[in-house]
């Protein structure tokens, strides 16, 4: 492969294009894989960061190891705030949540906020608590914040960081990414996530062109088409989405079902925005010409958002509503009628395939929040593929680690007979998806074929011939014809090391 000015200019094996270029530098990667490079669809780049930097929960395999990782964390950073992230209560084998008296009688008078996994709950100290008026009292005092109140407890928690353990979150962040293999994030960003300040130190930190791509959704709803344009205008963004919650999660109780949860009857989750909001949003954006996206994760908000762009579609055409590549994240709940639906629409689904992995199964958290019946029908790729749905993979970090290959390979082993999709349809969620997903449809970015942005990985394969049997591994193909040639098997769960990441010409890692 030749590389001239930041793009692909030939390749081939022969030694005649070889010669075209005389005065080349020559790399040799002795047998290494070259990629396409990973582009993540949905990440949170500072609370990634945070998790680089401060108190990591997802190791905690039980109530107690978790106040034990709290409590050697705070011995070895004993004043100011304190911030952690990862804790899972629906795979500790004791059954006990966290709760804010145990983590006063660790800390003490320190503000404390430790996020569940999927974000959508925390455990606040009392402290941190003082900060923020109206929270739940009495016997709720001690439970983890949802919804509302979680919000402006992350919130009152954000303000407390400093502008440089800001800075330095983002930028472990984007260096883990790039050490990934991934060249462009997409970040979720809204008030209700890090505020508008982080957001605008963040894209000032992605001006230089010289790093990771940071492409920015802003999660606020609208009314109208000229505070559609506005917004765009003040915020930089791409697009008017991302995590614009219609609910929250499964884990927490808060996405929001049609029929009540099995393991807790009195609750259907939680509803941020109704349909007459949502179908307003779509139809500012659509008239606006303005990217719109949703957080959707249970089957009533996968309902509600389908049913507005029917609307939609209605009012302003299919064309119009295709033009704008309108997104929803993590579509974790959608239904075959649904997907037909998306597919003719031109939705596209910005999906994370590691919540399979983690949480699907018979025996995971999916099945015992809806029942088995219900959760076999979780995060659907096949169906969605097979509708024409376009697929765009990501991790939704820190929710879950900044590894592609684990997402590639989480959607081709996927836990529920009949959802999963090749592992070449994955890599090209993974790459090509994401670039189209922001946008970005002019055929070649995301591939390696002449004339194609320079925006390539180099992994290691020797890692993959070791640790899985050697007949597993195919080597990667760089004829152009093939589009998406052949991929490392990854049945060892064991992902290729990157030696180096490339985005357009410009070594980012390694």
């Amino acid at each position: 492969m030749a590389v001239r000015d930041g793009v692909v200019a030939w390749l081939g094996s022969d030694s005649v294009g070889v010669e075209q270029f005389p005065h080349a530098e020559v790399l040799d990667l002795d047998g290494a894989l070259v990629t396409p490079a990973f582009v993540d669809s949905h990440v949170h780049l500072t609370e990634t960061g945070l998790c680089h930097t401060g108190l990591d929960l997802r190791p905690a395999t039980s109530a107690r190891h978790c106040l034990q990782l709290i409590a050697d964390y705070a011995a070895a950073h004993p004043s100011g705030p304190l911030r952690g992230h990862g804790w899972d209560d629906s795979g500790w084998l004791d059954g006990s949540a966290l709760a804010t008296a145990a983590i006063d009688a660790i800390v003490g008078d320190r503000p404390v906020y430790l996020s569940r996994a999927d974000v959508h709950s925390a455990v606040a100290s009392t402290a941190l608590r003082k900060l923020v008026p109206g929270l739940p009292a009495g016997p709720d005092a001690d439970a983890p914040l949802t919804g509302d109140a979680h919000h402006l407890v992350r919130a009152a928690a954000g303000s407390l960081l400093t502008a440089e353990e800001r800075s330095r979150a983002r930028t472990a962040a984007l260096d883990a990414a790039a050490a990934a293999g991934i060249v462009a994030v997409h970040e979720c960003a809204g008030a209700e996530i890090g505020g508008l300040d982080d957001w605008l130190e963040l894209r000032a930190l992605g001006r230089d062109g010289a790093g990771v791509e940071v492409v920015g959704y802003w999660g606020e709803a609208v009314t109208s088409a000229a505070r559609a344009r506005d917004l765009i205008a003040e915020t930089g963004a791409h697009g008017l989405g991302g995590d614009l919650f219609v609910d929250g999660a499964l884990g927490s109780h808060t996405a929001w079902l049609h029929r009540p949860y099995a393991d807790e009857p009195a609750c259907t989750g939680v509803c941020h925005l109704d349909l007459d909001a949502v179908t307003a949003h779509l139809a500012a954006c659509t008239e606006a010409g303005v990217t719109a996206g949703f957080h959707v994760i249970g089957d009533a908000a996968v309902t509600t958002v389908v049913t507005a762009l029917e609307r939609v579609v209605e009012k302003f055409g299919v064309p119009a509503v295709a033009r704008c590549g309108h997104r929803l994240e993590h579509l974790e709940m959608v239904d075959a009628q649904q997907a037909a639906k998306l597919g003719a629409w031109g939705v596209i689904a910005s999906m994370q395939p590691v919540f399979d992995a983690l949480w699907g199964g018979d025996d995971g958290m999916y099945a015992r929040r809806l029942g088995a019946e219900r959760a076999a029908g979780m995060n659907p790729f096949a169906l969605l593929a097979s509708q024409g749905v376009p697929l765009a993979f990501g991790s939704d970090s820190p929710v879950t680690a900044l590894d592609p290959w684990a997402g590639v390979r989480a959607a081709a082993h996927h836990r529920t007979p009949g959802s999963a999709i090749s592992m070449r349809a994955a890599f090209a969620a993974a790459t090509r998806g994401g670039w189209r997903a922001a946008g970005i449809n002019d055929g070649i970015t995301g591939t390696l074929v002449a004339g194609a942005p320079a925006s390539y990985a180099v992994w290691e394969t020797d890692r993959l011939a070791v640790e899985a049997p050697r007949d597993t591994v195919q080597r990667w193909s760089t004829d152009p014809r093939a589009r998406v040639p052949a991929l490392p098997v990854l049945d060892s769960g064991v992902s290729p090391r990157c030696r180096r990441t490339v985005h357009r010409g410009v070594v980012l890692h390694g």
